[in-house]
């Protein structure tokens, strides 16, 4: 079943590209036409590319691996926030860090530092501070929480990166592809598509546009999880009715007869026999 369609698409507004003299050579592919000074986005094409990045974003989830949703832009705060946290997966809606990826080990310690704070905060270590010195953990606390509070989970390299607007979060772009992270990405008239491994060409400065694509993206993820699921259960009872199986087929072990029982007791009128032979004697 196909996640979308052309009249989907079309009703989200993602066919709208930027102004001509702003587009971008190598988008020319994605371009239908031209409309009053605006690039107008072949959305046939949309629904193809759209259907390869959520088929290829179905298997890393089902795979059991993170997918980082990026973008800084207002329009697509609440989206992200809202759909990729019903899947589960990190995001980054504020500011990308510089070495976000690539000094991933510095950013583990910032993560770190915050639930050092919780904990202190939990066992009571907190309170034997001064009035000073809690004001200024908690406002480092809020500070941890605005930048890393949404990539908490985040206890390694992300398999994957889904960026809108690869113009304006090219410093992610950049340190994907140092890293060989595979890339999807809204690509709108003015961008470069072959900087990423699967470009969604489309509008990507419309809260509507922005919101159906990412979530074309998080039901193929949720397609993905409930598959993992699915699999795991059967994995599971499979070696349940292994072992019931075995056991079943396992002989029955029965106790032998005792070999000198029968002997034993033929035996007693022969030892009576010879006391009386004695006593005669």
């Amino acid at each position: 079943m196909a996640r979308t369609s052309y009249k989907d698409l079309l009703g989200a507004g993602v066919h709208f590209g930027h102004l001509k003299r702003k587009w971008n050579p190598n988008m020319s592919p994605y371009i239908f036409m031209e409309r009053n000074g605006i690039h107008v986005i072949d959305l046939h094409k949309t629904v193809v590319k759209a259907e390869e990045a959520a088929a290829a974003m179905k298997q890393i989830a089902k795979s059991g691996k993170k997918i980082l949703f990026v973008s800084t832009k207002k329009q697509a705060k609440s989206s992200l926030e809202t759909l990729a946290g019903e899947v589960n997966m990190p995001f980054v809606t504020e500011r990308w860090p510089g070495g976000m990826l690539t000094n991933f080990v510095t950013i583990r310690k910032a993560i770190r530092k915050m639930s050092s704070i919780d904990k202190m905060k939990a066992d009571g270590t907190f309170l034997t501070m001064s009035k000073r010195e809690r004001l200024q953990v908690d406002r480092q606390r809020a500070k941890l929480e605005k930048d890393f509070g949404s990539i908490s989970d985040l206890t390694r390299l992300p398999a994957a990166l889904f960026i809108i607007d690869i113009n304006k979060e090219h410093i992610a772009v950049r340190e994907a592809r140092k890293l060989n992270i595979p890339t999807f990405a809204i690509v709108d008239t003015n961008s470069d598509p072959r900087a990423v491994d699967f470009p969604i060409p489309g509008n990507d400065d419309a809260t509507q546009s922005i919101h159906k694509i990412v979530s074309i993206m998080t039901e193929a993820i949720k397609e993905g999880l409930s598959e993992r699921k699915n699999d795991r259960d059967k994995s599971e009872k499979d070696k349940e009715e292994k072992e019931e199986s075995v056991a079943a087929a396992a002989p029955v072990k029965e106790t032998a007869p005792a070999k000198d029982a029968a002997p034993a007791k033929e035996a007693a009128p022969v030892k009576e026999a010879a006391a009386e032979g004695t006593k005669n004697d």
